[in-house]
């Protein structure tokens, strides 16, 4: 499976951009930003976008979903949980000193469970709130690959000091959901490097003598 991973905006969020090489299907995961960058991408690849998922409604992660929404028509999938997160976009470009980004629609809510198909390859939905009410990662079984979003990060986990953040919500969702997959599956963080399950659970601090 074609999988390209770029930071994008002023916060280097991870958008991830996977394809399938038979049916040119594709998915992209966090456009927060740089949009132009993310449909060179795309195509590159001759991908024709299915879906556009945001893993939280952090102005990093969502800012440029619609922007890409109109480039692709792909639907947006996003938790409803971060619905009042969403509707604080302007508030949150005040934090960051930042123009305010093109309000999101979201198409389809993304729930524990719902699965995606690009191509042959399926992608399921993991609630995983703490960081974010409605945060979501997504585990892509076939290619033992995880996109965490911000909940889980090589060596840390997502901060919880936001609103809607909550530091044992975030530790019950990393060992419920996540530590469980195979060790060799590869973590796609929201930022920063990529890690592995099994790294996680051996070295991560934060995640030790639970």
């Amino acid at each position: 499976m074609i999988h390209e991973v770029l930071p994008v905006g002023m916060l280097a969020c991870n958008c991830s951009v996977f394809g399938d090489e038979t049916t040119r299907e594709g998915l992209v995961v966090d456009p927060g930003d740089e949009i132009g960058r993310i449909l060179e991408i795309i195509r590159r690849h001759g991908l024709t976008v299915k879906a556009i998922v945001v893993t939280h409604a952090h102005i990093d992660h969502i800012g440029g979903a619609q922007k890409l929404h109109r480039a692709t028509g792909a639907p947006v999938y996003m938790n409803l949980g971060d619905q009042a997160l969403q509707d604080m976009l302007e508030i949150q470009a005040e934090w960051l000193g930042m123009e305010t980004p093109e309000a999101v629609v979201i198409d389809v809510p993304a729930n524990d469970g719902d699965r995606l198909v690009v191509g042959s390859t399926d992608v399921h939905v993991l609630h995983t709130p703490g960081h974010t009410r409605g945060s979501i990662s997504l585990w892509i079984p076939g290619e033992r690959k995880l996109v965490a979003g911000d909940t889980l990060f090589r060596d840390s986990i997502g901060r919880t000091d936001l609103p809607g953040g909550d530091g044992r919500l975030i530790l019950q969702s990393i060992h419920g959901k996540l530590l469980g997959l195979p060790e060799e599956t590869v973590v796609i963080p929201g930022h920063g490097e990529m890690t592995t399950i099994g790294r996680e659970k051996e070295r991560n601090p934060f995640l030790q003598g639970m």
